[in-house]
């Protein structure tokens, strides 16, 4: 099954983001470039971190290597530059400093392996996707080799592509269930134009906790919501709206805000990667009529998954494909390595 060819007349931008170690996410990074090939599309690809070593540096398992063919644009810092078995030129050096070194912007020249990593600050790797389109890039991947709360802000890019599998759980119905939430929780409704997101917008310190009451917006004394859902729950009176939360929502603010307020109130996020509550009692707290909206959703493009494990286990692929699909409906969802 084919995915670039639509994704690239959607989107410029697409960050791949696991759901754990070894879920499949530089095997689906290797499909996709690829599928680029036979598409005829000309690839950027960049790392938040490194990925391509031939072992994983964080769990020591062996990974897969990541191939780039001719004329593909990357980025490469100094340090691993002469490590790369592609032939590389320098097109331009960025002045984003890493851990190993400065990252270069190359073009391949002559297809091989690369060990590709890239800037961390989401704003680093805006400048250097927009480089790589000047240059002639019609898509461009981001490999999600750090966090994947992180690479998958909708601040990184127009879309993700979330890679899965059996590494979640022995039990296929956890990784489907576990799966679903992520994508769920990233589809969340986004707070509408008006005057609730204008007033939230307009606030010169953008990263208080704030309510919304009547038409005014009143900011607290707190930069996150850490360890103050006890204050938030004393400052949600009657005539409030909605509660704005820049930070994290965990379990522990939302425990400690009594559930008729949770009720009555709504409340409003940046992004999705802000929610750190599990799909079981994420699922009791929207029974209980519990809201939430977000600035902005982050659109999944697609879903891969990978039914074996590194513990020793492994699912059946068309299984694994055919109740992951049931769930997700309408996201395009392919095991790669069939």
């Amino acid at each position: 099954m084919g995915l670039l060819k639509d994704i690239s007349s959607e989107y410029k931008t697409i960050s791949i983001v696991g759901m754990a170690k070894n879920a499949g996410k530089t095997t689906a990074l290797n499909y996709l470039i690829e599928e680029a090939v036979d598409e005829e599309i000309l690839l950027g690809v960049t790392s938040t971190g490194r990925d391509g070593e031939t072992v994983d540096l964080v769990t020591q398992t062996d990974k897969p290597r990541v191939y780039l063919y001719e004329d593909t644009l990357v980025s490469v810092p100094t340090k691993l530059y002469d490590l790369a078995e592609a032939g590389l030129e320098i097109l331009e050096m960025s002045r984003q400093r890493t851990s190993i070194g400065e990252v270069m912007l190359c073009r391949v020249k002559r297809s091989g392996y690369v060990q590709i990593a890239g800037p961390v600050a989401t704003k680093d790797t805006k400048k250097l996707c927009e480089k790589m389109m000047d240059y002639g890039a019609r898509l461009i991947l981001i490999d999600g080799a750090i966090d994947r709360k992180s690479i998958a802000s909708p601040e990184t890019s127009d879309a993700i592509i979330l890679s899965t599998g059996a590494v979640l759980s022995r039990s296929l119905k956890n990784v489907v269930r576990e799966t679903a939430h992520i994508v769920e929780l990233y589809s969340l409704e986004e707070l509408d134009e008006g005057e609730m997101r204008t007033l939230i917008e307009s606030t010169e310190e953008k990263d208080r906790i704030a309510l919304i009451s009547g038409g005014e917006i009143r900011q607290l004394d707190l930069e996150t919501g850490l360890g103050a859902g006890r204050y938030i729950d004393e400052e949600i009176d009657d005539s409030v709206d909605a509660c704005f939360i820049p930070g994290a929502l965990t379990e522990s603010i939302i425990n400690a805000i009594a559930p008729e307020k949770l009720r009555r109130t709504k409340f409003i996020l940046k992004d999705p990667t802000k929610i750190f509550i599990d799909s079981v009692n994420w699922r009791k707290l929207v029974k209980k009529g519990f809201r939430v909206q977000v600035l902005k959703n982050i659109r999944v493009a697609a879903v891969t998954v990978n039914p074996f494990s590194p513990a020793g286990y492994s699912f059946n692929s068309q299984e694994l494909v055919d109740e992951m699909q049931k769930a997700l409906r309408d996201i395009p969802v392919i095991d790669v390595r069939k």
